[in-house]
């Protein structure tokens, strides 16, 4: 029996950066760009910080925070769960996951990931152990767990009754939202190699849009689990490995009927809801998640140049190179701006009309791995150290 080879992104990339090649070939080194010189246009003001635990140290996670009402909710890979206040920062409660083993001796991880998703009375996050938590808000006490099929790697996505999980192994899982229990099963394929990582999916009209390691979108009826259609975005060609990855780890985004998907080594696509119609496609590959805002796709690719991209057509509008090999976060929208995060622990702020730097920030030294969030007025951000940031700008 094969053995499911999975990569690290943040691997590769140490492997690259540091001369080391992952496959015994040659190629050339691949460098991080210098810290651009930016001239502040105004100074984002920092409202308060908090330590979530120890974050997700030198593992790949995208374990990013979540925001409902007044309340940030944030959490580290061994087990910590923290409900924040989003004004002040204050700790309104705290529960820890992680498996006690005795009085003398340390916890075991939990090894939570793939982030948090706040709807209605819970906060719902997966674990690398293939548990699903469902947490009250009101005082962080378990709701349920359930076990599920593989590894959650990505964030759950709640709609319709079900809590939707997409597993390390390939399978998308329906839970009820009331109890966890497993509704149904749709298993999605698996390639022998893929990046670590999962997509979340979009919801529209009682069908799940997500993206999959063999390169396709597929559309599932959501009632019941049932296969609607699929669509290869990418396909695998290319002479080592990493050329012949073909992930669609992103979440897709559904606007006016429709789905805007993006593989890692294949296309930026758009794609009609009902049938999976390819309506045009650009080649351009990321593991980031996209936004599509007033027309316009804002996106980081697999080399970190932040774009901007029409929606008709994938037509360029901009495009910003100076932060290549940076190890970026994926983009968020915020009071008119693109902010992104980097591997050094800088924020950067970008106009969305052409693509200039407007402010850069040094935050953290331990760097940022999952992209910031918008909390009603404040841009919320988490550190691969565990340490939770607020901005206002």
């Amino acid at each position: 029996m094969q053995l499911r080879k999975t990569l690290l992104v943040g691997w590769v990339s140490v492997a690259l950066l540091s001369g080391c090649s992952l496959f015994n070939s040659e190629e050339d080194v691949v460098k991080m760009s210098p810290l651009p010189k930016v001239e502040n246009q105004f100074t984002p003001t920092k409202v308060w910080s908090k330590s979530v635990g120890d974050g997700v140290g030198d593992f790949y996670s995208n374990l990013r925070p979540a925001w409902q009402d007044s309340t940030i909710y944030a959490a580290d890979r061994f087990g910590v769960v923290k409900a924040l206040d989003a004004d002040s920062g204050k700790e309104k409660w705290s529960v820890n996951l992680s498996e006690k083993t005795g009085f003398l001796s340390r916890n075991i991880s939990a090894q939570l990931s793939g982030g948090l998703t706040v709807s209605g009375s819970h906060v719902y996050v997966g674990s690398e152990k293939a548990v699903v938590y469902a947490l009250n808000t009101t005082d962080g006490t378990v709701a349920w767990q359930t076990k599920v099929a593989g590894e959650a790697l990505s964030r759950p996505v709640v709609s319709d009754g079900l809590v939707l999980v997409h597993t390390g192994n390939g399978m998308l899982q329906g839970l009820s939202e009331s109890d966890g229990t497993i509704q149904w099963t749709a298993n999605l394929d698996m390639p022998t190699l893929s990046l670590r990582g999962e997509s979340a999916p979009a919801v529209a009209f009682g069908a799940a849009i997500v993206g999959g390691d063999n390169g396709r979108v597929s559309a599932v009826l959501m009632k019941e689990g049932q296969l609607i259609w699929q669509q290869r975005i990418s396909q695998t060609t290319g002479t080592t490995e990493i050329d012949r990855l073909s992930d669609v780890d992103t979440t897709p985004v559904i606007v006016d009927g429709t789905v805007y998907a993006l593989a890692y080594n294949g296309s930026l696509v758009a794609m009609d809801l009902r049938s999976g119609q390819i309506m045009w496609k650009r080649d351009v590959g990321s593991v980031n998640d996209i936004i599509v805002d007033g027309g316009r796709i804002y996106m980081v690719d697999q080399d970190d140049r932040v774009m901007a991209l029409d929606t008709q057509g994938g037509v360029s509008v901009w495009r910003q190179s100076e932060l290549l090999h940076r190890n970026l976060t994926a983009p968020v929208l915020y009071n008119g701006y693109i902010v992104v995060g980097d591997s050094e622990g800088y924020l950067h702020w970008i106009n969305t009309t052409d693509g200039r730097f407007v402010a850069q920030q040094k935050v953290d030294s331990d760097g940022f791995l999952s992209g910031p969030i918008v909390a009603s007025d404040k841009l919320v951000v988490q550190a691969k150290g565990g340490e939770v940031y607020s901005f206002t700008r």
